[in-house]
Order: structure tokens, then C-alpha cells, then sequence
């Protein structure tokens, strides 16, 4: 990689480093320098501000916000948007469909690039609670906050378009619908502070990315649609190919963090997506009013049952193509990309087996972000129904890779200072005579009783003092020991936090939940079942639609 790794290699880091300094070369020998010294810079802001976080659910929480932040949540997830784009299709909202998807899929994509590229972590937990509902969203990096980058571009390009309509023309639903978006966003932002799953600075730089995703759709979505509907073959294969670039340019995390599979997913919607308007828009089963390549919809001709026969009818036909190609690739693809990659062409990303390395894909569960397997439908909807408000899982403790990294790093900076600030190293630096030193009082290294509630959440962050060597803090039986002694050498001292941090090391990636084990097809596998869902959804279950008897025209092209 050009410009070498932050520690001036340019190969991969052994698996075996010296414990004082795992945390740094971690990152350091994975990073290339410049996303390293980027890192470095903003790595302090996240933990400045988690004691305020923790100060912040302190004061807030309650069982009731616990429920209501982890269930509203939701509503900002991928799942979510996914699960309601393609009935805006199904019902004739194709303009404000295929807005949705544009600014969903850049803001996931975009925000995963950020993930990525800068690898910063959640928040420390401690002295935060983490309250989720997506066991998934815990193994991301934190910065930026995705669920903010959702709601915030949902929430201003809707609010733009309700600011949009005629004084004259406006009633009370609008002012309702303005004040529930203001509250759907607020909500998003707030529960994820409150539910500990990120900082101030992740919503904050996440909510710009959204307002800005937003904002480029309010000035130039109109006029990208129109570019894209347009008669030329050129057009969706430009997307086509500028889509896969930016798919093969995605950024390496340090970590096996699944934001690139959400971005893959997303950039595989905005393919099949274009490509179905496109040519959608020069079929005769669409419509031009009021874009190119509506799906026409009366809600008056077909009637209630007709639209809930479509919407049911749409949902399992994606499930269908989803649960058919998803097996079938991950069968087929595996001896072609043997082959390829005896050509020396191959997928090189970090964390994914090569096809040499592997027989057989093993059949993956729960590998899937965003649209659930159908098989586990049923038991969701028990779960939301019968218990809406228990299935939260309360947390405390790291949970993915970046979490474990992070908590030792942040130990062993606090444990550093600790001993350059030791009374003993300073009583060995002070004494006139070199064979005898005085131990400080245990009951001085004591915090007092005036330590802010923001001290003692800083304290949770990491040891320091009498808890972290408390062989050294131990009143003494005998008298004082003389500087050859080496119990009280710093040699010593460096020997026990080392040995220290390599048992805290072991106990803390215990409890990490290890990421699955990836393989290079699901990328191609990922692209093709997402793209052909976007398709069904815009194309192939609309033109199925009229042929069903279920659609505005006959097929024949004369209205009913």
C-alpha cells in the first residue's frame, strides 16, 4: 500500500507483538500512515466525551426509555427502509421511492467508507450501558452514526417537501406530519446517545452526512432522474461500472467489521435499481406521471384487496429469489473464482477466505444485515407481538473486536500515566540516598469525596492507581525496601504490567463475540441477489403485477 504502514512496514504484523504495545501496533501496522495519524487525532474526542455520555444515561434512564429508545431505533435501521422501499413502487410513489433508496444507499455506503477508513470505536462500555435490539450493530465501528446519517436525510428532504406544498393548501396532517418527522429524528438521535451505542461527535458528523446526502437529493434528484431514464445504453453501464469501482476502492478496516457487506449490499440495490427504471421507463406497463418509469397505481380501480394482493404477492417473490440464488451462487461461484484466481485475479480483501482456501460454503445463518431469512419471520413478529417490549438486550462490556482493542488501549495509556506519576517512581527519583526509599500512605492515593460524578466515569474507563498494581500499594511488613530490591525496581514494575496486560488481554477477547468466518463469494453473491431484488421491485414484480390481474392495465396496455 502506498506509503507504507504508521510504523514504517509495509508487510503484514506478526500475531505476536509485545504486550505494551499491542493497542498501538494494531492499529499502526494495519493502517496505512496517514488513516493512522487521522485516527490518532480523533480517537481523544471519543473518549473525552464518554464520561458525559454516562453522566447523560445516568440522569435519563428508565425502563420505559430503555424500551422506547431501543424499539424507535428500528426505524432507523437498514431493514426498516428496506422492508417499506419497494411498497412505495408497489403504489405508484415510484419519485418518492427511488428517492428513499438514493439517499439510504449513499448514506450506509458513505458512512460505512467513514467506518472504515478511520476505525474509530463505540464509546467505552463501561461506564456505559448498551441497550440494543440488533445484536449486528454492536460489531460496526461507531464513527459516524449510520442510524443518524438515516434519519436525519429522511427527515429533512421530508420536511422540504412538506415546507414545499401551498400555505393554501395545507391541513392539519401537514403540521402532524411535521412534528412527527421533528420527533422521528430527535428520537433516532437521542436514543442513540442514550442507548450508549454512540458519542456526540458520531451523531453529529453522522447527521451532517445525512443532511448533506439530503441535500444533494433535493437539488440534483430530479435531474439525475431524468438522466437516467433517458434512451442510451451508455447510462446504466457508467453506473454499472462507477458502482464497482467504488465497491473495489472501499477502504480495508483494521478489524473484521461487517460495514463493508452493508455498503456491498446497498451498492448492489442502486444497480438494480437504475438499470430496472431504465428500462422500466421504455416498457408500456409504466407510467410518466409523474416520473419516467412509475409503476401506475389507483388505489380506487384496484381496490384494498387487489393493493394488499400486490404487496404480498412482491414480498414473496423477493424471498423466493433470495432464498433460491443465495444457495445456488454460493455453490456455483466457488470453482470459477478457483480459476480466476489461478490466473492471479482474485478478491483481495482482508478477512474474506479465498476460494483456493476452502471446499465448500457451509450454509450461513444470520449473515444478513438487512433483509432477514424468511424462515426467521415468524419468529420476529412472535417475538415484537408477544413481548414488544423485553426483547432489548442490555449490555455492558466490550463486544466486538474494536471494543476489546479499545479497552486495553485505553488501560494501558491510563496505566502508563499511572506509573509516570507514581509516588513511588517519584520517591525514587527524589531521594538523596539510593538504598532507601519511603512508601506513600495508601489512604493519599484514595479518591476524595469531592471526585465529580464525571471523574469516577472517567475512573471506569480504565485502571489507574491502587487497583492496577496493588502489589505495589500493599502497606509494607518489613521496612523499607532499598533500590535492590526488585520488587520495587521500575524493571519490575514494566515486567508485572506487562504480564498484567497479556492475562486482561486473554479475559477481554473472551467475552468478544468473534466475527464469522467471510468468503470471497458472498461479495459477488451479495451483489447479485441485492440487485435483482432492487430489479423485482421496480421492474420484474410490476410487469408480474398486470399479468396476475393485479395491475392498472391489461396487458394488452388499455386501462381497466
Amino acid at each position: 500500500m502506498a506509503g507504507g504502514y504508521a510504523n514504517g512496514t509495509t508487510k503484514e504484523p506478526k500475531e505476536v507483538t509485545d504486550a505494551g504495545m499491542r493497542d498501538l501496533d494494531h492499529y499502526a501496522s494495519r493502517l496505512p500512515k496517514w488513516r493512522y495519524d487521522l485516527r490518532q487525532r480523533l480517537i481523544p474526542i471519543v473518549r473525552l466525551e464518554t464520561p458525559y455520555l454516562a453522566l447523560l444515561q445516568e440522569k435519563m434512564r428508565s425502563p420505559l426509555l430503555d424500551s422506547y429508545f431501543a424499539m424507535t431505533a428500528n426505524l432507523g435501521t437498514h431493514t426498516f427502509f428496506m422492508t417499506g422501499l419497494p411498497v412505495l413502487f408497489w403504489c405508484g410513489y415510484t419519485d418518492w421511492g427511488r428517492a428513499m433508496t438514493h439517499m439510504l444507499a449513499n448514506g450506509v455506503f458513505w458512512s460505512g467508507v467513514l467506518k472504515d477508513l478511520l476505525c474509530l470505536p463505540r464509546p467505552l462500555s463501561p461506564p456505559l450501558v448498551r441497550i440494543t435490539m440488533s445484536g449486528s450493530a454492536a460489531l460496526e465501528y461507531g464513527f459516524p452514526s449510520t442510524h443518524a446519517t438515516n434519519a436525519i436525510s429522511v427527515a429533512i428532504y421530508v420536511l422540504h417537501a412538506l415546507h414545499a406544498v401551498p400555505a393554501v393548501d395545507r391541513t392539519v396532517f401537514h403540521t402532524v406530519a411535521q412534528v412527527g418527522f421533528y420527533w422521528y429524528a430527535i428520537s433516532i438521535v437521542l436514543g442513540r446517545l442514550y442507548c450508549g451505542m454512540h458519542g456526540f461527535f458520531d451523531v453529529f458528523v453522522g447527521g451532517a452526512l445525512g443532511a448533506l446526502v439530503a441535500a444533494m437529493q433535493i437539488i440534483y434528484g430530479d435531474v439525475y432522474d431524468e438522466w437516467i431514464t433517458g434512451a442510451s445504453y451508455a447510462k446504466p453501464l457508467i453506473l454499472l461500472l462507477v458502482v464497482l469501482v467504488l465497491v473495489r476502492i472501499h477502504p480495508e478496516p483494521a478489524d473484521n467489521c461487517p460495514c463493508f457487506d452493508d455498503s456491498v449490499a446497498f451498492a448492489a440495490v442502486i444497480i438494480g435499481l437504475e438499470t430496472g427504471v431504465w428500462h422500466f421507463a421504455s416498457t408500456r406497463f409504466s407510467s410518466n406521471d409523474p416520473v419516467p418509469g412509475t409503476v401506475p397505481f389507483q388505489l380506487e380501480t384496484i381496490g384494498w384487496i387487489g393493493a394488499v394482493a400486490r404487496i404480498i404477492v412482491g414480498v414473496l417473490i423477493i424471498f423466493a429469489w433470495r432464498g433460491i440464488m443465495k444457495p445456488t451462487l454460493l455453490t456455483t461461484l466457488p470453482p470459477i473464482f478457483r480459476i480466476v484466481e489461478s490466473f492471479g485475479a482474485d478478491l483481495p480483501r482482508k478477512f474474506f477466505l479465498k476460494a483456493s482456501q476452502y471446499s465448500t460454503v457451509p450454509n450461513l445463518r444470520r449473515d444478513d444485515n438487512i433483509i432477514p431469512p424468511a424462515f426467521e419471520i415468524p419468529s420476529l413478529l412472535t417475538n415484537k407481538l408477544t413481548n414488544p417490549l423485553r426483547r432489548r438486550a442490555v449490555s455492558i462490556g466490550p463486544q466486538s473486536e474494536a471494543d476489546a482493542w479499545e479497552t486495553i488501549a485505553y488501560r494501558q495509556k491510563r496505566r502508563r500515566e499511572s506509573l509516570a506519576n507514581s509516588p513511588i517512581i517519584s520517591a525514587l527519583e527524589r531521594t538523596e540516598t539510593p538504598n532507601h526509599i519511603s512508601l506513600p500512605n495508601p489512604a493519599d492515593l484514595l479518591p476524595t469525596p469531592l471526585s465529580s460524578r464525571v471523574q469516577s466515569y472517567e475512573k471506569m474507563m480504565g485502571s489507574t492507581g491502587p487497583e492496577a498494581f496493588p502489589d505495589f500499594y500493599d502497606p509494607p511488613l518489613t521496612p523499607p525496601p532499598t533500590l535492590t530490591d526488585h520488587d520495587y525496581t521500575e524493571e519490575y514494575a514494566e515486567e508485572k504490567a506487562q504480564e498484567m496486560e497479556r492475562n486482561e488481554e486473554r479475559e477481554i477477547f473472551k467475552k468478544v463475540e468473534r466475527p464469522r468466518v467471510r468468503y470471497d463469494v458472498e461479495v459477488v453473491t451479495k451483489l447479485i441477489v441485492y440487485a435483482g431484488i432492487a430489479w423485482l421491485a421496480v421492474e420484474g414484480n410490476p410487469i408480474l403485477f398486470e399479468f396476475l390481474g393485479l395491475g392498472m392495465r391489461t396487458w394488452a396496455g388499455s386501462p381497466r
